[in-house]
């Protein structure tokens, strides 16, 4: 028996769409649904892998091809429903990461129990923790400032958002334990690790591919920027100082560093001469491409991977973000740690997260024969330090920005992180994921990187 409401909504359906076939207009088309948008996997085209990505994965990662494609799928929505969260939890949102084999769990820590059930409800995990990421933040740049110039004994320190502490890598507890002191911090907020380790820049020295500067050594390409009309690549500051003369990969004339930061940050930018052509193309296992579409953040605990002009093609997973590491010829702050190995030469090279740049190899540990940890200078404050644009498969396409005036805050080449708020054809939309704009990424377009508001 249908319900009498039932039956009188029917009627009311039938009605309309004979008024809307006389008017000319297809009765069929009143019902079609709206076009529904596209995922986070599609938008960052983790859904459509690359074959070498994936062989990678399978071997570093010790996964199935099934594996490595669902965790792919899996930390590209992640990514979109961490920001998410991020915006509602405000100052109680305390980190976020993925695990599992195929990154099928995600993890939103919050000072605020309060904040659980806005947690639970976008299926995610929920951790209460006691540290504001603020609190913890300050206490690393304490240390930071503590240990600037001399700090070989300590030289590693990141915010580990799984734990809910700040990390202090040092030669020895006492070493540790005088840094904390100096810095005048609260010593329950700080997990001391002692390790001989001292990480080194990568000096010996298409993103992988070798270039030599003058004449002297040798580091990887990032990744293919532009800047105007000009066109370069982006690498590591220990590369070379601005000025210095590049040849590429095979010893033809090819550039000159335009600018390079190191220490206090390792980036550095390249402009090419017009015998060379900047391709959003990274340079994968067996010299296959690996195309790049974009530059969103990956999480914590997602698969990442790097190519190097001396071991290769390797991949891992990304530990923390924004850590200092101390060098000897000094410290660089805002690097992500990851598990993926490097040898000297590969400085300067490619990391990757699915199809979206990472950043550039900056130092580490160990060797690809025995395993090692990596740090990389992330690429999007390279892209807005320098005002490059990176290059990528899927930049042309899609509709520009309008240029009425009903845009505020949102164009291409921009870097947005999480939390910005924009105003696009007269409507506000909040950031869900740090990236650089592309073309084909408007915010009306991205609810995977776009939260309308």
């Amino acid at each position: 028996m249908v319900p009498r409401h039932a039956g009188g909504a029917a009627r009311t359906a039938l009605t309309v769409l004979g008024a809307l076939a006389l008017t000319g207009l297809p009765a069929a088309a009143a019902a079609e649904p709206p076009a529904p948008a596209p995922s986070s996997a599609q938008t960052l085209g983790a859904d459509r892998p690359s074959v070498v990505v994936l062989r990678a994965m399978q071997r570093d990662l010790r996964l199935t091809g099934a594996q490595a494609k669902a965790r792919l799928v899996n930390e590209a929505e992640a990514g979109t429903r961490a920001g998410r969260l991020q915006n509602v939890l405000g100052k109680h949102f305390a980190g976020a990461w993925v695990h599992g084999t195929t990154s099928a769990g995600l993890t939103v820590a919050t000072t605020d129990a309060a904040g659980v059930a806005a947690i639970k409800a976008d299926g995610a995990q929920a951790k209460v923790v006691k540290n504001a990421l603020k609190d913890l933040d300050t206490a690393k740049s304490k240390l930071d400032a503590a240990a600037m110039g001399k700090a070989l004994d300590t030289p590693v320190r990141y915010v580990d958002v799984r734990t809910n502490l700040v990390t202090l890598q040092a030669t020895s507890r006492a070493a540790a334990d005088k840094l904390i002191a100096a810095a005048g911090i609260d010593r329950r907020l700080v997990d001391v690790k002692v390790s001989a380790d001292r990480p080194r820049a990568l000096y010996d020295v298409r993103g992988g591919d070798a270039y030599y500067i003058d004449d002297q050594a040798r580091c990887s390409v990032g990744f293919s920027v532009t800047k105007g009309e000009q066109q370069g690549f982006a690498s590591a500051g220990h590369c070379g100082k601005a000025g210095a003369k590049t040849t590429g990969f095979n010893k033809v004339a090819q550039g000159t560093f335009e600018a390079s930061v190191f220490p206090g940050k390792d980036m550095s930018w390249v402009s090419v001469n017009s015998e060379w052509t900047a391709t959003p193309a990274v340079k994968g296992e067996g010299d296959t491409n690996v195309q790049v579409a974009g530059s969103v953040q990956a999480l914590v605990g997602a698969a990442i991977c790097r190519s190097g002009s001396t071991t290769g093609w390797h991949c891992g997973t990304i530990e923390q973000h924004d850590t200092t590491v101390s060098y000897a010829e000094g410290d660089i702050d805002g690097v992500t740690r990851t598990t993926v190995c490097a040898e000297p030469g590969d400085s300067g090279g490619s990391y990757v997260s699915g199809t979206q740049a990472q950043g550039v190899t900056s130092g580490g540990t160990g060797d690809c024969k025995s395993g090692g940890i990596t740090f990389h200078q992330p690429i999007n404050p390279l892209l807005t330090m320098y005002g490059l644009t990176l290059k990528t498969a899927t930049a042309q396409s899609g509709t520009p920005a309008p240029e009425d005036g009903r845009t505020v805050g949102w164009t291409t080449g921009r870097v947005y992180e999480v939390g910005i708020r924009v105003t696009y054809d007269g409507v506000s939309y909040q950031c869900l994921q740090t990236h650089q704009a592309q073309g084909a990424w408007q915010p009306r377009l991205t609810p995977a990187l776009w939260q309308r508001l």
